[in-house]
């Protein structure tokens, strides 16, 4: 599934053989998508992270995937400012709550940075919320998730201030536990574009296409054992035992860098890019 730019009110489900659309998703009256979205476990219903627009607050939007991805409904997301949403190992979700508000009507204009509370919600699939933590900085929005096997959740931020400022932006938790945050906010110019972990489980990468630069992390250590440079760098894949990355060049390379490039296209790859196998 691709989603409109946020905040958007549209998206398209695809069919990866061959591109073709199946279905478009439009978002209720009073409601815009913000960029990320998760089947559950059977692959039934489709769960997308949204803002109703009126109120400031978070939902998740419910699609019913066997009748034509016709909305059932929603739950509260429990924050403001929904983004990344991932499936855990129990049959549950966690939710990126950036604590930034948005309007339609304001574009991306963010509305409420001096009061921004962003936090971490972990629910239920009848969106009961079971734990929930909040950065140390609350100006560190917390923005993009993945999701190891044994249910660790990675973190990526972006720092909503003074990039010489920028505490770390990194970070991995267990439910009832703390933030384990790593990393130098700095280095990645106050901003994460993308996360993911090794599909082995052992390291974990972000990128910062402001930054040009991926970081990965032995998540043993929690220090950066790898750093590639490339302009733009964004989408990020976990593979068996390493990642995978592209960039606004039309690059798609690994952790090797410059000697790690595997091709190049003539298309602009954006944000993020997701293994489908």
């Amino acid at each position: 599934v691709a989603f409109a730019r946020r905040p958007g009110r549209f998206a398209v489900v695809l069919d990866c053989r061959d591109g073709s659309v199946l279905a478009r998703l439009d978002s209720p009256q009073g409601r815009h998508f913000y960029g990320h979205g998760t089947y559950d476990a059977s692959g039934d219903l489709l769960f997308t992270t949204e803002n109703d627009f009126e109120s400031g607050q978070g939902r998740i939007g419910v699609w019913d995937v066997r009748r034509g991805y016709v909305r059932i409904g929603e739950v509260a997301s429990h924050g403001i400012g929904p983004h990344d949403l991932r499936l855990m190992p129990d049959g549950g979700f966690v939710v990126a709550n950036g604590g930034i508000d948005t309007h339609p009507a304001s574009g991306r204009e963010k509305l409420n940075i001096p009061t921004m509370r962003p936090n971490l919600s972990y629910l239920d699939i009848d969106g009961n919320l079971l734990d929930q933590v909040e950065p140390i900085q609350p100006l560190a929005s917390i923005r993009h998730l993945s999701v190891r096997p044994d249910g660790l959740v990675a973190i990526g931020m972006q720092w909503q201030s003074d990039v010489a400022a920028a505490p770390p932006l990194v970070a991995t938790h267990m439910r009832g536990e703390t933030l384990r945050e790593m990393g130098d906010g700095v280095g990645l110019a106050g901003y994460v574009g993308s996360v993911a972990v090794s599909k082995d489980g052992a390291q974990l990468a972000v990128t910062s296409p402001r930054a040009g630069i991926a970081q990965v992390f032995d998540l043993v250590t929690g220090f950066v054992s790898t750093e590639v440079e490339e302009v733009d760098i964004c989408g990020v894949a976990g593979t068996g035992t390493g990642m995978m990355f592209t960039n606004g060049n039309g690059l798609v390379f690994n952790s090797a860098g410059k000697s790690g490039r595997l091709a190049r296209h003539e298309l602009a790859w954006d944000n993020h890019l997701v293994s489908i196998v």
